[in-house]
């Protein structure tokens, strides 16, 4: 699999781009600001972009908005977005659109390689990643009246790792506890909060997502 990366900070782009190399990636580019980004992804068409947020020129956003545009005019291309610090909006804008093949992780996910290399072969495959930081700010947020508020602890867990793109069978493990009792939960989980069931893992992560995201 053919990947760009879009990393400004030395350190950290030569170490993704060791981790991915060591996993059988091939890095087609590095790219050090937004605007190569662009013009690197459009020239080249890799299979994927691991890239960023906060980049040159700006050092805010640069990252998201070059992923965004290049989401834009490459629809399905699978991106994978790092961030020092956990933005919610950053994950909402993300989805907002085109929400397959796509991940947002905060860059300590890297220190566990094996999780990390997983997530990508999962938005390779049309999946979707969000970082557990993010589903927590998310599901954190009080609001009146909110479903959530009446779900058990169990549920509140299971939640959670559906948002993180989890299967049934990972949740189980997860949580030591039998797939028959997850399938139980989730659908407990569905009721509360007026989403349809899917036996489809992307489309109910995504109900679940923009039902945080609301």
């Amino acid at each position: 699999m053919r990947v760009v990366i879009g990393e400004d900070q030395v350190l950290m782009r030569e170490g993704l781009r060791l981790v991915l190399e060591g996993a059988g990636f091939t890095i087609d580019a590095v790219a050090e600001d937004a605007r190569d980004l662009v013009r690197r992804v459009l020239g080249l068409r890799p299979d994927l972009v691991v890239a960023d947020i906060r980049m040159p020129p700006d050092l805010t956003d640069d990252g998201l908005r070059a992923v965004l545009q290049l989401r834009s005019e490459l629809p399905g291309l699978p991106v994978m977005v790092l961030s020092q610090h956990m933005q919610r909006r950053y994950a909402v804008e993300l989805l907002r659109h085109d929400d397959r093949g796509v991940g947002y992780l905060l860059k300590e996910r890297i220190a566990d390689l094996e999780t990390f290399i997983a997530d990508l072969h999962r938005v390779l495959d049309g999946g979707t990643v969000l970082d557990p930081v993010v589903v927590s700010a998310m599901m954190d947020r009080p609001r009146p009246g909110d479903p959530l508020a009446g779900l058990t602890r169990r549920q509140r867990e299971v939640l959670a790792l559906m948002a993180e793109g989890r299967s049934n069978a990972a949740i189980a493990a997860r949580l030591h506890v039998t797939e028959k009792s997850v399938v139980r939960h989730v659908s407990l989980v569905y009721d509360a909060l007026g989403i349809d069931q899917s036996s489809d893992d992307h489309r109910r992560v995504l109900a679940v997502v923009r039902y945080l995201s609301r």
